[in-house]
């Protein structure tokens, strides 16, 4: 007896390389892109160790954990590191990272987290871009979540390594990432001693073994089903349209915050400004006197598919996550999560108006 995951024809080197074709295309770039066989924190810390080391002068940018996690892999190459942190319910500015070049002249890395899903905010790259590019810096962006819920172009944004995975906004699963490589990233990788070589981790073994063969044959035995769902990923992503797909995490975004504001209850957006807000996933600060992971618990208990989750770490506290991403940029999710926020607030006493929430929720642009 056949299964459809199980009894799969072998998937071919032209088929790898033609779904890392899409990719670069759904990206915009003529960078190489090199799909990783692994969730994305392979190739965020691959391509950390391979081009960072004890002469590179970092400037990690800490809008969120993964900036804090990049900042260790960095010290732990040996790299000097300059944190440059900003509240959470923040952006950075591209005037911050322009100060910072002025008092550290000799930085040659920025890495940056675009969208922050555990956060809420939204980094402006293109504008940052522009001034790492004036001081020749190299550029290592993490766009995981932003992939698929807002422009990402790291040609034009003068990115030169871009790392993305399938499962935040591209709707896809957890298992399989990719990430663009420029010219001078290769450059600084072939030059950096320390860089992985023969490890699962080294982008360099990609380049000379795939990249420089001509895609011809692969390292090892590929994540067939996790590349499968990739391709149907940018296969549904090309048939609605990119522009359509980023319109509905936009809209659910901005349903979300406004249904928020409207429910009422001591609830409010938890980053203040709505031009930082990402459109991948809103945060919530509750009110004094309530435990977001416990209200979070109390609304999942009458629907617990809602994509709802608590802050993490000391946030659990404090902040509720609506993850309106992939499958749940749907005014559905967003209106379900609403209500049963409503619901678990009015539990506690809190007055709302679960029916403001939804008409405020409802008066966004969900072609």
């Amino acid at each position: 007896m056949t299964h459809p995951f199980l009894d799969l024809a072998p998937l071919s080197a032209a088929r790898f390389a033609a779904i890392e074709d899409r990719v670069a295309r759904l990206l915009g770039t003529r960078q190489d892109v090199v799909i990783m066989q692994g969730e994305a924190l392979l190739p965020l810390e691959g391509a950390i160790r391979g081009t960072a080391g004890p002469g590179t002068t970092a400037l990690n940018v800490i809008t969120g954990p993964y900036g804090q996690t990049f900042g260790d892999w960095l010290r732990d190459c040996g790299a000097t590191v300059i944190d440059l942190a900003v509240p959470f319910h923040t952006a950075v500015t591209a005037e911050q990272i322009r100060a910072a070049f002025a008092e550290h002249p000799e930085i040659d890395f920025v890495s940056l987290v675009h969208a922050e899903a555990a956060t809420g905010n939204t980094n402006p790259v293109a504008e940052i871009g522009e001034v790492v590019r004036e001081h020749g810096a190299l550029f290592y962006l993490d766009a995981v979540a932003s992939i698929g819920a807002e422009p990402v172009l790291p040609d034009a944004w003068g990115v030169d390594l871009c790392v993305i995975g399938a499962q935040k906004a591209m709707g896809g699963p957890a298992g399989v990432s990719a990430v663009s490589v420029s010219v001078r990233a290769w450059d600084r990788m072939a030059a950096n001693p320390g860089a992985p070589r023969r490890s699962y981790l080294s982008l360099l073994d990609w380049k000379e073994r795939w990249v420089d063969g001509g895609r011809k044959a692969l390292l090892h035995a590929p994540a067939q089903l996790e590349m499968l769902a990739l391709e149907a990923c940018v296969e549904r992503i090309e048939g609605d349209g990119l522009e359509t797909v980023m319109n509905r995490h936009r809209t659910a975004a901005r349903s979300t915050r406004a249904g928020a504001v409207a429910l009422g209850g001591g609830l409010e957006p938890y980053v203040s400004d709505e031009r930082d807000a990402a459109p991948v996933a809103t945060t919530l600060r509750v009110p004094a006197g309530v435990v977001a992971s416990e209200l979070v618990s109390r609304a999942l208990a009458s629907d617990p598919a809602l994509p709802l989750a608590a802050g993490g770490g000391a946030l659990a506290k404090e902040m509720v996550r609506v993850n309106h991403y992939g499958a749940d940029a749907t005014a559905g999710a967003v209106r379900g999560s609403l209500a049963a926020l409503g619901a678990a607030l009015a539990e506690k006493g809190l007055a709302v108006n679960v029916e403001a929430a939804l008409r405020a929720a409802d008066e966004g642009d969900w072609r």
